[in-house]
């Protein structure tokens, strides 16, 4: 699970956190030269005209090793050495007056030694991969409302539906223009856009033509439930030649949601429900998930574990008139774990956990995720909604089992050091399905520096 932090003025040693989102980082406490601690921080509040006019410069380089001891899906060939993804962001954000911000942001995504060539998400050379502008119209205290044009990233709740797709080599970005209105403690967000494809090109990325992407959010507090808190959605999708297991056609669908989370005590959640409605085609679509993440920490004990349960139940398709294949729009891209085998599409997991503090900035997440088809007349699709493994050619529920750990240590305020690690080991369904299918593992090694 994604949090966003909260930008807060800092003091001393305190400093803001770097945000998913990095549009949403605040700066102006650097008015104050003698907030000025950090030997970057020159280039993150640069005044040119009083204190109304500034500018913000940012940035991030990625560099991640990733190894499949064994191919999976019939994806040949092996990658017995592992290949290499580097990933540069930078970006300059003008503020010319409280009411008026321009935001623009170049990606550079590269791949080397990867046996057959890059995924689709690893390489773009260079590419314009944000550049929006803002008009705010203030109201009274903090309330305010946004209006946004331009091609930009977008992430909400839990990034389930809608996300940066952080883990994956190239981040996503839509060309649309939204509202975000806020009031109180409430946040309201419309939009209407269309998800930017990867081309590996300098600076050729477009809107996808054939996608149309609209809906609304509403985030805030539930004032009489201690720490309970709750968005609400709606969400629409039209895609032309949209592919399930039950064929090829064009698709509108329609999501309605929401999640109830928070923390109260030692006690935290995350509970979503979604259901679906539209046309595939010419058959109509009936779909839903639910998912589910609680936790409970032992906050006095030395390590301070944070023991937790997630679980998923995403529909898939049984084969009537109507199309029951849950679609997740545009998920995180490592969706269960880091191996990012499989998406939430016609699964049924329960996924154990615990998460250690073991030192200050050093954190071991360990899981092991057991998953089960929902309909054993839909296949095992990928988190792109990519079909790994069609129905038909066995009749098994079971689709396997993934052990998982994560060693994440924040090595100093700019730098973050990650292992992770993946044992997949397929059921009855994978291998009856693909009998070559060997189990394997997946290693990956990421170092990222942010300023």
């Amino acid at each position: 699970m994604f949090l966003l932090a909260i930008c807060l003025p800092a003091q001393g040693e305190d400093r803001p956190a770097f945000q998913t989102l990095r549009y949403n980082e605040d700066w102006t406490f650097l008015r104050d030269a003698s907030q000025r601690a950090d030997w970057l921080d020159p280039v993150k509040f640069v005044p040119l005209d009083g204190t109304n006019v500034y500018l913000s410069f940012g940035g991030e380089a990625r560099l991640k090793y990733e190894l499949y001891s064994e191919p999976v899906f019939n994806q040949q060939p092996a990658d017995n050495n592992g290949f290499l993804l580097q990933r540069y962001l930078v970006h300059a954000d003008l503020h010319a007056t409280p009411y008026f911000r321009v935001f623009g942001q170049l990606q550079s995504s590269l791949e080397d030694f990867r046996d057959g060539g890059p995924r689709p998400t690893d390489r773009d050379d260079l590419d314009l991969h944000q550049a929006f502008a803002d008009l705010c119209v203030p109201f009274s205290g903090s309330d305010e409302l946004t209006l946004r044009a331009g091609r930009q990233e977008m992430a909400y709740g839990s990034q389930r539906l809608i996300s940066v797709r952080e883990s994956p080599n190239n981040r996503l970005a839509f060309d649309a223009v939204r509202v975000l209105a806020r009031f109180g403690e409430w946040q309201a967000d419309a939009w209407l856009g269309q998800p930017v494809e990867i081309d590996t090109g300098i600076f050729d990325d477009q809107r996808i033509s054939g996608t149309t992407f609209w809906g609304g959010y509403l985030t805030g507090p539930v004032q009489f439930v201690p720490g309970l808190r709750a968005d609400f959605y709606y969400l629409g999708l039209s895609r032309e030649n949209a592919k399930f297991a039950r064929g090829t056609a064009n698709e509108v669908r329609h999501s309605l949601g929401t999640r109830l989370f928070g923390k109260h005590g030692a006690l935290d959640w995350n509970f979503e429900l979604v259901g679906q409605s539209g046309s595939f085609g010419d058959a109509d679509i009936l779909a839903w998930t639910a998912a589910s993440d609680t936790g409970w920490t032992f906050a006095d004990a030395t390590t301070q574990p944070r023991v937790f349960l997630r679980a998923d139940i995403a529909s898939g398709d049984h084969g009537g008139s109507n199309l029951g294949t849950f679609n997740p729009l545009f998920p995180r891209g490592a969706y269960f774990n880091e191996a990012a085998l499989i998406g939430p599409q016609n699964i049924m997991d329960l996924q154990p956990g615990v998460e250690f503090t073991l030192v200050k900035g050093l954190k071991l997440t360990t899981s092991c995720d057991f998953v089960w088809r929902e309909s054993l007349d839909d296949g095992v699709y990928g988190v792109a909604l990519n079909l790994q493994v069609p129905p038909g050619a066995s009749q098994a529920r079971y689709v396997g089992t993934f052990p998982s750990a994560s060693l994440a240590w924040q090595a100093g305020r700019h730098l973050n050091l990650t292992l992770n690690y993946v044992t997949y080991l397929f059921g009855d369904f994978v291998k009856q399905s693909i009998p070559n299918q060997r189990n394997g593992s997946y290693v990956s090694a990421v170092a990222t520096f942010r300023f």
